[in-house]
């Protein structure tokens, strides 16, 4: 198998070195900081739109989008139209994976992570460092968990939410679709979506007209 990161950034040195523990080869790196494609010192690099020719030169392609912000990765899977069967799914050999999770296309699990009986991850996820997802939880693609976060039982997370580093979700609670909850919040109320969760216990804040207000 051969792989191609999209994104060359911060994440993407993390993704590719457990890659490496893994013995998965990354043969290049996609970013649209490159105006050409080419070959340099045994790496391909190039835009993003150069995956096409990747395609046509391997048969055993493989790409991640190895971006943390989950707006960037929906658009570029949009972008790109390709077959879930085109995107590797990453897990770091040292994360704790229960036989009943599911675990979608073009999803990394990071170092120490534990996933817990019958989680669902959906798609492009990203689990951080020592993340904890407990029984049941529920992930839709393009969420975000960074270091440490915690999901007890139960948890619902929508698509392209993002809980901070620390955060703490207690069971059976809800987070809307790209909503963010703040590093070291502890939620006890259900956050709807494109809302702001911050402080412990968390209070949520609406965005209204570039200002957040607080929900009540």
């Amino acid at each position: 198998m051969k792989l191609i990161l999209i994104g060359q950034g911060g994440h993407s040195r993390v993704v590719e070195e457990t890659a490496d523990q893994l013995n998965i080869e990354v043969i290049g790196y996609l970013d649209d900081k490159y105006s050409f494609f080419d070959l340099e010192n045994d790496k391909y690099i190039g835009p993003i739109h150069s995956v096409p020719k990747l395609i046509d030169l391997y048969s055993d392609i493989k790409f991640l989008i190895s971006i943390g912000n989950n707006v960037v990765r929906k658009r570029i899977v949009e972008r790109l139209n390709l077959s879930d069967t085109y995107y590797l799914t990453l897990i770091h050999p040292t994360a704790v994976i229960s036989r009943s999770a599911e675990i979608g296309a073009g999803t990394v699990v990071m170092a120490q992570s534990i996933v817990q009986t019958n989680a669902k991850i959906g798609q492009h996820v990203i689990i951080n460092t020592g993340s904890v997802i407990e029984h049941d939880n529920h992930l839709g693609d393009f969420v975000h968990l960074s270091p440490n976060a915690t999901l007890t039982g139960g948890v619902s997370i929508e698509e392209g939410a993002h809980v901070g580093a620390g955060a703490t979700v207690i069971p059976n609670v809800g987070i809307g679709s790209w909503s963010v909850v703040g590093a070291g919040a502890t939620v006890i109320n259900n956050v709807p979506n494109k809302c702001t969760a911050v402080g412990v216990p968390a209070k949520i804040k609406v965005k209204e007209d570039d200002t957040f207000v607080q929900h009540q």
